[in-house]
């Protein structure tokens, strides 16, 4: 479901590798240039480190970051939801009828008592309980739970 195939082996990263992820972690439009100067390798030796990245399945893709409340979706909400036993063979049609949904930013499949967590943004309250009723309307779902997010702060990851 996710973008990357399941594979249980852990990718090796060298040092060189993880200082290029550091960087492009907190700024994913810095110039090949600049990145190989901050590493310290050859501009031509950071490209093929970087390709051989993307190839290699670590770096899935680069994207921009936009504000919800800036397009007019200030409510973000985390929804958890939790499908009958017998929608389990549906996966693949619940994640397809909620990714459709302009409203949804992030799933989430999970273990646990939980199948789903939804990364929501809405334009307010009434928008929020009206996609929760509509999950809960749903035949494969057997109920949510909604927890409101007052802040996200991103935390870059260390490599």
């Amino acid at each position: 479901m996710g973008s990357r195939p399941q594979d249980p082996r852990p990718v090796t990263l060298d040092p060189v590798d993880r200082e290029l992820l550091h960087h492009l972690e907190r700024d994913a439009r810095i110039t090949n240039n600049a990145l190989a100067e901050l590493v310290g390798i050859a501009p031509s030796t950071c490209l093929g480190r970087v390709r051989a990245l993307r190839a290699r399945g670590v770096i899935r893709g680069y994207h921009a970051d936009i504000d919800p409340a800036s397009t007019g979706h200030p409510l973000q909400a985390m929804i958890s939801v939790r499908l009958h036993s017998d929608a389990r063979n549906h996966l693949n049609q619940f994640v397809s009828r909620v990714s459709g949904r302009p409203e949804v930013r992030d799933i989430y499949f999970l273990a646990g008592v939980d199948d789903y967590l939804l990364h929501v943004a809405t334009a307010g309250t009434a928008a929020l309980r009206d996609l929760v009723l509509n999950l809960n309307g749903d035949s494969d779902v057997a109920g949510t739970q909604t927890s409101l997010i007052f802040d996200h702060v991103r935390v870059p990851l260390t490599y």
